[in-house]
């Protein structure tokens, strides 16, 4: 979800940071084909990963739901593994637990909560503002220019308790072992929803880019979460498109611990990086920052593959 107006920063890929990333799963990637002009499809993607010696990567749209696509780039390029997702916005029923159901039997490995269209994401709406608008903010505007856009949707009531409908959502992600991830819902959101995950026989949940602007969760927050069962992701993107500053993520993983943390691209726009590059940059600016290879590996190895059962 990178803005318009990409930094144009360079990071010299050393070597040791192509190592790291042997075997690595980006669970977050926005490529072709898509709603939204990308840089690249999901096969040259899944070649490139595999060229590179990665392992493979989640197709996550913000409109679709993406597991018969991936099971098709899985077989089109042996040796690769690719995942689809469902991201619960309006294009899906929202709260939808027939959509999360589907997923789930589809093969999904990632149920992405509201983006585009979450109640705490703004920069879709018309009176949104205008600075350093994602790309999908356009299409979104379109909508409620046209006249066809639902009321924004939340997970939680007035009293701070999950609703009903996203309740629904959670045994279906638990039925299927699937990874719940909280797209841009607000703290609030986060934190009820975190805390019912475990109760409901969810396992795995993913607090999605932390530092993302309509998150930016603080890094006593992202401790509390992890406490409390989550993994945090941080992406590549954030920090690139100077939404954050790399200091502040990588002070905030400090914080949580690399074993309670997911590092993730956010790519596929087309003025940003290839995604297999800005991975290796993210690793790159890691082991400058001074966590050690290993790190890199729990982050973008170890903890994806634990996450989606490989």
């Amino acid at each position: 979800m990178a803005g318009e107006t990409a930094a144009h920063e360079t990071i010299a890929i050393s070597d040791q940071a192509w190592r790291a990333l042997e075997g690595a799963y980006d669970l977050q990637v926005h490529i072709g084909p898509d709603v939204i002009a990308r840089r690249i499809d999901d096969i040259d993607c899944a070649k490139e990963f595999l060229a590179r010696g990665l392992k493979g990567f989640v197709l996550k749209s913000h409109y679709v739901q993406t597991g018969e696509r991936a099971q098709v780039v899985t077989k089109a390029v042996p040796g690769s593994r690719i995942f689809g997702a469902v991201t619960l916005n309006h294009s899906v029923g929202g709260l939808n637990p027939v959509a999360v159901e589907l997923a789930g039997r589809s093969g999904c490995k990632i149920v992405w909560m509201p983006t585009v269209d979450a109640e705490n994401e703004t920069a879709g709406r018309l009176d949104g503002g205008s600075a350093k608008l994602p790309f999908w903010a356009t299409i979104q505007r379109e909508l409620a220019a046209e006249g066809i856009s639902p009321p924004p949707l939340s997970v939680i009531d007035e009293a701070g308790e999950l609703v009903e409908p996203a309740r629904r959502c959670l045994e279906r992600i638990a039925k299927h072992d699937m990874i719940l991830a909280t797209g841009h819902l607000g703290r609030r959101e986060i934190f009820a929803l975190v805390g019912a995950a475990g109760p409901m026989g969810v396992r795995n949940v993913l607090v999605t880019h932390a530092e993302f602007p309509s998150q930016n969760l603080t890094g006593d927050e992202q401790k509390a979460l992890a406490d409390m069962g989550a993994l945090i992701e941080h992406c590549f993107t954030t920090a690139y498109t100077a939404k954050t500053t790399w200091e502040h993520i990588f002070a905030n993983i400090r914080r949580t611990g690399v074993q309670r943390t997911v590092i993730s691209t956010d790519l596929g726009q087309t003025i940003n990086p290839p995604v297999a590059e800005g991975f290796a940059m993210f690793a790159q600016k890691l082991l400058d920052a001074g966590f050690s290879a290993a790190d890199v590996r729990t982050m973008a190895v170890a903890n994806p593959a634990r996450l989606i059962g490989e």
